[in-house]
């Protein structure tokens, strides 16, 4: 624990930054490792701002400033006293580390550091990094470069080491899992087949669940035929939507339409459903966000994570004409939101009296298969408990209930 980290924007960025603070804690005295995110220009802004309060709260301490927003823009941190910027490339270098740069403070110590440690009941395991598409608004896949997928051997040794420190439940992750692929026997090897695979080869996994999906992906059929066949697959799946208009869609240049969306549903059935809606993209009129609010209507996601279109540097949709007026996305970012809001109280409603396996997390909270909260009464449960628990009320968007 000489070896801080601070993780701003996706899950892949925590997973990263645990890597490398088992990397450095080996070689270095303390050290806080900062992996920053760019994905809209807020989560930049909070990454400098953090960053600058621990660079004034630790005068003595070397901080490695990382991750996408440190590869856009290195000139922004690299001005702060003691910290040494490290390219997205090279963040799992340990000689980018050791290099001269870090030698600023002789004797390195962390005086405040009031960020506490993640505790995931869950273990996240990186299948893949990087993105060959080429998405209009997205500056993750200019910063991340590449789609590559990892070996099969690296990545089965990560779960069975996961599955010996306690984790029963395993979530593949990057930055797109889909375009996952590699050959095995001569013959393409896909996420789906990755995921039959560990099942198969890992018995202490007692659950297995995905980051996000591409809609465009044809192996989300075969993912939902493995949740079907196996209980051990989480009948729940996250899509990176970004709208349900055919329009906005083209206009960022993603590879599905409402139309996959309807089948995907239809074909899923009882699956359970998240998304990522960008409310406000360039050219989104007041009648293509309603195409967006049809869909949703129409096939039911329990979860939306809308936010406002945010222009990148260097992506195409920052100079689109008819950018919106940010007070508009706000607007209808709040209208998705308590759209969905809706729909899950609704299937919330459905589950009252059923009996769920969940896991547990702290103070006898747990996540349900299609990741809804579960206050559990009772006797204290350990965390990574995995068990049965029968759904007895509902508290505001948190499931109520008592083991079974």
């Amino acid at each position: 624990m000489n070896i801080k980290t601070l993780s701003f924007g996706c899950r892949l960025n925590a997973l990263e930054a645990e890597k490398i603070q088992k990397m450095l804690s080996r070689h270095m005295d303390a050290a806080i490792v900062v992996n920053t995110c760019a994905v809209t220009h807020e989560a930049e802004r909070q990454s400098a701002q953090a960053i600058r309060k621990l660079g004034r709260e630790n005068p003595n301490a070397p901080i490695f400033v990382t991750g996408c927003a440190a590869t856009r823009n290195p000139e922004l941190f690299a001005a702060i006293p003691n910290v040494t910027v490290i390219h997205n490339r090279d963040k799992m270098s340990l000689d980018a580390y050791l290099g001269n740069d870090a030698k600023k403070c002789p004797t390195p110590s962390i005086d405040k550091f009031e960020h506490a440690p993640s505790k995931l009941s869950k273990q996240f395991v990186q299948v893949q990094n990087g993105c060959n598409h080429q998405c209009t608004y997205c500056v993750t896949r200019l910063l991340r470069g590449p789609a590559v997928s990892f070996e099969y051997k690296d990545i089965l040794a990560d779960v069975r080491a996961a599955v010996e420190n306690g984790f029963g439940e395993i979530v593949l992750t990057g930055i797109d899992i889909a375009s996952y692929v590699r050959t095995r026997d001569g013959t393409p090897f896909l996420i789906s087949d990755l995921c039959r695979a560990l099942l198969a080869d890992v018995a202490g996994i007692q659950r297995l669940r995905l980051s996000s999906m591409d809609p465009a992906s044809p192996e989300i059929y075969k993912i939902i035929d493995l949740m079907n066949e196996n209980p051990k697959m989480m009948r729940h799946m996250h899509l990176s939507m970004q709208s349900g208009s055919d329009t906005i869609l083209a206009a960022m240049r993603r590879r599905h339409n409402a139309a996959r969306i309807r089948d995907i549903a239809t074909y899923a059935r009882d699956v359970t459903f998240s998304w990522d809606i960008i409310c406000g993209f360039p050219g989104e009129t007041d009648e293509l966000f309603m195409e967006t609010m049809e869909l949703i209507r129409a096939t039911r996601p329990i979860k939306i994570h809308a936010f406002p279109f945010s222009p990148r540097p260097d992506t195409v949709a920052a100079n689109m004409p008819d950018q919106v007026a940010r007070d508009i996305s706000r607007r209808r970012v709040k209208v998705v939101t308590t759209s969905a809001d809706e729909i899950r109280a609704e299937y919330m409603q459905t589950q009252i009296g059923r009996t769920v396996q969940v896991l547990v997390e702290e103070n006898n909270m747990a996540r349900t298969p299609d990741d809804i909260s579960v206050k559990i009464t009772g006797t204290p449960i350990p965390a990574r408990t995995i068990c049965n628990v029968t759904i007895s009320g509902i508290d505001g968007d948190t499931f109520v209930g008592a083991r079974a």
